[in-house]
């Protein structure tokens, strides 16, 4: 397994969310969380400052919600890895999020083991999905 660690910052309105996605994440090897923000405009102040690799982002903030976000950190911060993180488990919510230079998209209900590997699949290049939104998306064969 490689020694690289993962800058992570995590954007939810929701303190006790933050702060268990904190404690999760950071328990596990080659992650770190280097800032926790309540809302859009803080995450996007952060990002420019620290330039994580991974935002995750819920979607429902004020001010600033994760589509500003990720449109601004997309357009502003190519390097930064948007990955949206929300109860809404729509793909419509998923294919804005993309469309608007998200990386991934991950419902609060996805496992620990999906999240880490979604985080790391996104860190690598590539865009993931979680399996809750992917069952619902058309098929593309």
């Amino acid at each position: 397994m490689s020694k690289i660690t993962i800058r992570i910052i995590l954007a939810d309105d929701h303190k006790i969310v933050r702060e268990s996605w904190k404690a999760l994440l950071e328990h596990k090897p080659g992650f770190r969380v280097v800032a926790d923000c309540n809302n859009g405009a803080d995450a996007v102040q952060q990002a420019k400052q620290l330039l994580p690799d991974i935002m995750l982002v819920d979607i429902n903030m004020t001010p600033g919600n994760g589509y500003a976000v990720t449109s601004q950190v997309a357009a502003e911060l190519p390097s930064v890895r948007v990955i949206g993180l929300s109860v809404n488990n729509q793909p419509k919510y998923a294919l804005k999020m993309v469309a608007l230079g998200a990386r991934g998209y991950l419902t609060k209900t996805s496992s620990l083991e999906e999240i880490t590997h979604c985080i790391r699949e996104v860190h690598n290049g590539n865009i993931y999905i979680c399996e809750e939104i992917r069952k619902h998306l058309p098929s593309s064969e």
